[in-house]
């Protein structure tokens, strides 16, 4: 049965900033990379044989990948990037203070945008400093103006169904290194977790979360590797 890692990238500048980050490409700070690091050694005492890394196409999540095999001793794997694996676009929020917002707009439209599962931020207006319509990495793709989680999950469903699902299938162990919220799409579609309660789900920077899977993908067992920064999971089934 094959086994399935979810390792969010580690601290970014903008998270240690408490900035909106997005799709904004942000690297990781020195804490981040330490934590990157520290998911490998996890990784790798976990005694899983993985064979492929997944990633988005953000440099926090390349870097966190990249970190954390060459720290298990397996920087040979193969990686896919794609940015279907991206963090959710934060719209017009992108950039900015977490809590110079919660002050202009109130904490509960602010939670609401951040954590409610179906509500996006308001768009990004095109032109300014955060418009990626020029990005090279994005040509041919509709950039989003803002995403929701629902949004983010339509569009990491398709890619799951059509790539990282027929890898699992076929006896693979992969790891994927994303973000908080297209981990999150992930976390809600394999353990079915109903609307309401995947804006209660969280997962910790830089601590894998190492999911078996039956032969039909449902997930056997849970656990994260470093117990003392674990989170609640979902009920399996």
């Amino acid at each position: 049965m094959p086994f399935l890692a979810l390792l969010r990238h580690g601290q970014s500048q903008w998270n240690l900033e408490n900035r909106f980050t997005g799709w904004v490409d942000v690297d990781l700070t020195p804490a981040g990379e330490a934590q990157a690091k520290r998911g490998g050694e996890l990784l790798a005492a976990s005694g899983v044989a993985f064979d492929r890394l997944y990633t988005s196409v953000q440099t926090r999540a390349i870097r966190t990948g990249t970190l954390a095999i060459e720290a298990a001793g397996l920087a040979w794997l193969p990686v896919t990037k794609d940015w279907r694996l991206n963090e959710r676009h934060y719209g017009a929020l992108t950039g900015l203070d977490k809590a110079e917002t919660a002050k202009q707009y109130g904490d509960d439209q602010v939670k609401v945008w951040r954590r409610s599962y179906d509500v996006p931020p308001p768009p990004l207006a095109p032109g300014g400093p955060y418009d990626l319509s020029t990005d090279r990495r994005y040509a041919g793709v509709t950039i989003p103006a803002t995403e929701s989680l629902k949004i983010t999950l339509e569009r990491v469903l398709p890619y799951w169904t059509s790539t990282i699902a027929p890898d699992l299938a076929a006896g693979r162990n992969l790891i994927i290194a994303a973000h908080g919220n297209s981990l999150r799409a992930i976390v809600k579609h394999l353990f079915a977790v109903p609307d309401a309660e995947i804006v209660h789900v969280e997962i910790p920077t830089g601590n894998p979360l190492l999911i078996e899977l039956t032969p039909a993908l449902a997930p056997k067992s849970a656990r994260y590797l470093d117990e003392s920064r674990a989170e609640a999971l979902p009920k399996l089934g």
